[in-house]
């Protein structure tokens, strides 16, 4: 009988239950051997499944992607959720399931894969000439001049801030390019990104005050 497919599994539709019956995942997987190579085996199988329903989930978003490239988006998910769970076997603190919480690194895994490919032909453009960051609301003459000045306050900002820093503001505030396919493009890590994130908006927060510009809560 041949594995089912991303495709073939459609919403409402039952997943037979695990063969294996509950046991300790964390001791099993790491004792090796009959017993840890079955364990590890239904861990697999879990962590497809969880990645086959994310990817149908999201399925809409990916409409030119055929069954087999999306079989094969689905399995790269569940082997790299698989490397995450084995490698953080030390953090599970058995608050909820084992497979609950195994679970998630799939969804995470499979989000993650999926929007990389969305996102594989597509240019990220990191310093566009014009930053339309407050659109024109038009209304009266006085708000057109509050929207101006504010417009102009805040490409006044994004100019001031390093080069680093407007890159990343500019790639996720404004082009919205997800977090994990920018930091893939640019060779560093999320962590990093949205510490330069934060400086960045920080920043600007602190000279748009000011200005008078932001009202600053104490």
């Amino acid at each position: 009988m041949s594995p089912t497919r991303a495709c073939d599994v459609l919403p409402g539709m039952t997943v037979p239950a695990p063969i294996v019956q509950p046991f300790d995942w964390v001791a099993t997987l790491r004792t090796g051997g009959p017993a840890g190579d079955r364990a590890l085996a239904e861990l697999h199988a879990l962590l497809l499944r969880a990645a086959r329903f994310e990817a149908l989930r999201r399925r809409a978003s990916l409409p030119w992607i055929g069954v087999a490239e999306l079989d094969d988006l689905v399995l790269q998910a569940a082997d790299d959720a698989l490397v995450a769970v084995l490698s953080r076997l030390d953090s599970f603190r058995g608050a909820s399931r084992f497979t609950t919480w195994a679970y998630k690194f799939a969804i995470y895994s499979a989000a993650v894969t999926l929007r990389r490919r969305a996102w594989r032909d597509r240019e990220v453009s990191l310093a566009p000439e014009l930053w339309d960051v407050v659109a024109d609301r038009g209304g009266s003459p006085l708000q057109q001049v509050e929207d101006g000045e504010l417009r102009t306050a805040l490409r006044c900002g994004i100019e001031a801030l390093t080069a680093h820093q407007r890159d990343v503001l500019v790639a996720v505030a404004l082009e919205q390019v997800p977090i994990d396919v920018l930091a893939e493009r640019l060779g560093t890590t999320r962590g990093a990104l949205y510490k330069t994130l934060h400086d960045a908006r920080r920043k600007l927060r602190a000279q748009l005050a000011d200005q008078g510009l932001l009202e600053v809560t104490r």
